[in-house]
């Protein structure tokens, strides 16, 4: 009788001298196991592998890890956070699993902590950051719960710091893209532009959010439910693909019609601009972009809220200290309106 092992993971590596081998692991990033596939060498390696697994660890910081993972705030994460958490972690409880939980009171706790983030961010100061937050968040559910005396990782301060005050896609952007990049990614421009949404709520629409006049969608971030009313180029582009592509379930597609993955676009989005020579913008940098256009058009922030889902704060934030300081547009509608309000003398 054949025995399915659950989560096995398997890996084929091929050697230096040309021979295929194949090595099984407990499950991904588990331990390896020895023997033969199915031999009882194999069989007990695995069982004892997943045992070690369940056994939940006392009065380390590994028990944290795990009872912050089964709680009802992890798991009312988006599916994609949630994922990443678990990621980072692992990688986490690979360092401090075993650190004892008592010891987190002693304050030379918080210098071996960041001595880590210090060694990681030299690989990636922006990774480094990320890994942190979800150490100071896991251990912060713990420090609300009485489970930990105090949280030795919160409000660590940032290693790196973005500047995108010049990551607005312009009308020559815009142009080039068009012009140069394949055509079944033109709709995502133009719907990126017109709505200001993210990336994966954008991937994930499908037809059915259409209704020839607005798109409803609910955004997996935040949750906030927004009804965008159509503009006529953005109607254009979306009446021209529905009637090529009747069949398809998502309103963005790839080539050959398929929904897209998330690591497909991607990929496929930095080859069309390197090809279309748009550089220091990225995808995400139409979100701001469209609020900047808003702006620059005399929409008020509430009226560019209620179009991309952003908080009033945001808005403000957005236009305040990232994009309006280097959009011309804004200044030259300005002084437009100021000509416009001013008596000239006679």
């Amino acid at each position: 009788m054949r025995v399915r092992l659950k989560g096995l993971n398997r890996i084929s590596k091929r050697l230096a001298d040309g021979t295929l081998v194949t090595y099984y692991y407990a499950w991904k990033g588990g331990p390896r196991l020895r023997g033969k596939l199915g031999s009882p060498e194999f069989i007990a390696g695995y069982n004892e592998a997943l045992n070690a697994r369940k056994a939940s660890p006392v009065g380390v910081l590994h028990s944290i890890f795990d009872a912050y993972q089964s709680s009802s705030e992890f798991r009312g994460l988006a599916d994609r956070t949630a994922a990443d958490y678990k990621r980072h972690l692992r990688v986490i409880a690979a360092e401090f699993g075993d650190f004892p939980i008592a010891a987190i009171s002693d304050r030379r706790s918080r210098g071996e902590f960041l001595a880590w983030r210090d060694r990681v961010a030299l690989k990636s100061r922006r990774g480094a950051d990320y890994q942190f937050a979800v150490f100071a968040r896991s251990l912060s559910w713990a420090f609300n719960r009485g489970l930990i005396a105090m949280n030795p990782v919160e409000r660590p301060g940032r290693l790196y710091r973005a500047n995108r005050t010049e990551a607005v896609w312009t009308d020559t952007d815009e142009a080039a893209f068009l012009a140069k990049a394949p055509a079944h990614l033109h709709l995502a421009l133009t719907l990126a532009l017109w709505t200001g949404q993210r990336q994966g709520d954008l991937l994930r629409l499908t037809w059915t959010a259409y209704d020839g006049q607005s798109i409803r969608l609910k955004q997996q971030k935040t949750g906030a439910r927004v009804t965008l009313p159509v503009g006529a180029p953005l109607k254009a582009a979306l009446d021209k693909v529905m009637t090529s592509k009747k069949d398809a379930v998502t309103i963005l597609t790839t080539e050959a019609g398929t929904s897209w993955t998330e690591s497909g676009f991607r990929a496929s989005w930095r080859k069309a601009c390197v090809k279309a020579g748009v550089s220091g913008v990225t995808f995400h940098d139409l979100r701001g972009t469209a609020v900047t256009r808003l702006a620059v058009a005399g929409c008020s922030e509430a009226e560019s809220a209620t179009i991309t889902g952003h908080s009033l704060r945001d808005v403000g934030a957005i236009l305040d200290s990232h994009y309006l300081k280097r959009d011309g547009g804004l200044a030259e509608s300005a002084i437009r309106k100021l000509e416009t309000r001013t008596k000239t003398p006679n």
